[in-house]
Formats: C-alpha cells, sequence, structure tokens
C-alpha cells in the first residue's frame, strides 16, 4: 500500500506466513486512519501461535480488546449453553394454554369492531356538522343507537381485565365504562329534555376522538405490531380529551339535576317511620366529586402509561 509516514510517501508492505492454512480471499475494510484485514482460517481450531516462525515479528502486536484464549473461549461456550439450557427449562414449566390463538382472535375483533363503531360515530358527526351544516340539537337522536352499542360492548373490557385477557388494571376500566354508561343511560337516556343540549355533542365527539386511537393500537398490539405514531397518538390525544371529556360529563350533570329536581325520576322514599325521601339530585352532586376523583384517577394511570411508553428509554448496563 502507498502511504505517508514519517520519511514521506512510500510503499509499505509485509508478508506474514500463517501457522495453518487460511482462506485465500480476505476481507478488506479502509478508512480514513486504518486498513483492516480479516483472515478467515480454513478449519475452525487453536493454534499455538499465529505464525510458523516460533519467534513473533517484532512489527505484530496482540489486540487485547479482542484477545481470547481456549480457556476464556470454552468458558463463554458453557455458559451460552447453559443459558439455553435454562431458558428451555423454564418454558417447559410453563404451561402452554390451548386457547391462545382463540383468546387473540376474540381481542382483534373485539377492538376491531370498537374501532369501527367509534370511527362510524366521528365521522358521522363531522360530516353532519361541518359539511352538512346541520345542528348540535339532534345530535342523540342520530348517534344515539350506535353509542348505545360501543359502550354496552365496552363492558367486555371490565371482564377481560377481570379474568386477566389482558394486562389492563381493573380499577382505571371501571371509572371509565361506569362512568360514561351512567351518562348515556342514566342521563341522556332516560331524560328527552336533555338529548337536544348542545353538550351531548361535545361528550360523543371527545368519546369517539379518543377511542379512535386507543382501539386501533390495541388491535396492533395483539399481532406484536407497533406504529410509532399511532403509539405516539394513543399516548398524548387524551391529554386535552381527557379532561375536555370529563368537564362534558359534568356540564352535563349540572344541567340534568332541577330537570330530576322537578321530576322527582329515581328519587326514593323510605317506608315509614323514616318518612326520609332519597332524592336524586342529592346522588348527582355526590356523583359529580366522585366524577372528577375518577378523572385523576384515570389521569394519573394514563399519564404513567405514557411516561412508560413514550418517556426516555433506559440504557442497559454492560
Amino acid at each position: 500500500a502507498q502511504g505517508h509516514g514519517a520519511k514521506g510517501d512510500n510503499i509499505y508492505e509485509f508478508e506474514i506466513e500463517f501457522l495453518e492454512p487460511v482462506e485465500p480471499k480476505p476481507v478488506c475494510r479502509m478508512t480514513q486512519r486504518q486498513l483492516n484485514i480479516t483472515v478467515q482460517k480454513k478449519e475452525s481450531n487453536w493454534w499455538e501461535r499465529l505464525t510458523k516462525q516460533e519467534k513473533r515479528p517484532l512489527f505484530l502486536a496482540p489486540d487485547f480488546d479482542r484477545w481470547l484464549d481456549e480457556s476464556d473461549a470454552e468458558m463463554e461456550l458453557k455458559e451460552k449453553e447453559e443459558e439455553k439450557i435454562n431458558k428451555m427449562k423454564i418454558e417447559s414449566r410453563v404451561p402452554k394454554d390451548p386457547f391462545k390463538h382463540l383468546k387473540k382472535g376474540y381481542l382483534i375483533m373485539y377492538n376491531l369492531v370498537q374501532f369501527l363503531g367509534f370511527s362510524w360515530i366521528f365521522v358521522n358527526m363531522t360530516v353532519r356538522l361541518f359539511i352538512l351544516g346541520k345542528s348540535f340539537y339532534d345530535t342523540f337522536h342520530t348517534i344515539s343507537d350506535m353509542m348505545y352499542f360501543c359502550q354496552t360492548l365496552a363492558l367486555m373490557e371490565i371482564m377481560n381485565s377481570l379474568i386477566g385477557l389482558v394486562r389492563s388494571p381493573l380499577i382505571p376500566s371501571v371509572v371509565q365504562v361506569f362512568g360514561r354508561n351512567f351518562v348515556l343511560f342514566v342521563i341522556l337516556g332516560t331524560l328527552e329534555e336533555m338529548q337536544s343540549k348542545p353538550v351531548v355533542f361535545f361528550i360523543f365527539y371527545f368519546w369517539s376522538i379518543t377511542e379512535l386511537f386507543r382501539y386501533p393500537y390495541y388491535m396492533l398490539s395483539c399481532i406484536g405490531i407497533e406504529w410509532k405514531p399511532l403509539t405516539w397518538l394513543r399516548y398524548t390525544v387524551w391529554i386535552p380529551l381527557y379532561p375536555l371529556g370529563g368537564l362534558a360529563e359534568a356540564v352535563c350533570i349540572v344541567q340534568s339535576i332541577p330537570i330530576f329536581s322537578e321530576t322527582g325520576k329515581f328519587s326514593l322514599g323510605l317506608p315509614n317511620p323514616l318518612n326520609v325521601t332519597i332524592q336524586f339530585p342529592f346522588v348527582l352532586q355526590i356523583y359529580l366529586i366522585a366524577l372528577f376523583l375518577g378523572v385523576f384517577v384515570n389521569f394519573r394511570h394514563l399519564y404513567k402509561q405514557r411516561k412508560q411508553h413514550l418517556g426516555p428509554k433506559k440504557r442497559k448496563m454492560k
């Protein structure tokens, strides 16, 4: 090779006669500061030394960062074999689930159906309001059937968590599903006066946008696929939408209290001698406090999940 050294430009060359035969075509890789030549042995066995001559040439020096003697290699190979055997033992102890594929298929179908349902709600509401110019006031009458279906089906999320089909904690699932269903079935479903209020649009809209990213994320997770943009959206979109959805639900409950007070619906009168009536509006006032506590619980849970999935990865110590 031609190079520039202490004595200027010169032709440099060297010759090594190895102890045993090697492959005739070495692999060469040149960088700006050095030339790397990798020579492969013809037979994979240990040599007593590198060259045929017993005395090592003066220009040769071992790279101790890559040095490996026979005892070290045998120990490393033994450790790898032991690790492989231990892994096989652990896997053999874990009982195989005969319903694994059935469970995975069920979870994929559940998340797909929920995604399609909430997509229909979101697209329908968007088209009606921003393209057709429809008002807020008929949202419930056009969307309620699909929302009833999706939120009834969402009860399966509690069951999935309860039986261990998914790793989601039980309490956040219960808080979200029962909170939504209380507003949908008890407040909006039983009071016709509430069904024509604009707050219904915002409740349904916030709910549907959140689920547009949550259900596809879980569906892809079932088959071991992670799409980073979707992961970011799933653990980011909820930050503004979740408090806004909780606020819309609170407004809906506040607006319904005078109606329940006037109609006396769901108020419970106890028999004499107590002669006490449990007013449903009072129950709603207590529920408002529980609503904000539930928002805090779920917000904290989602924040931990976001930190786990999107936070800085810890480097493994070598």
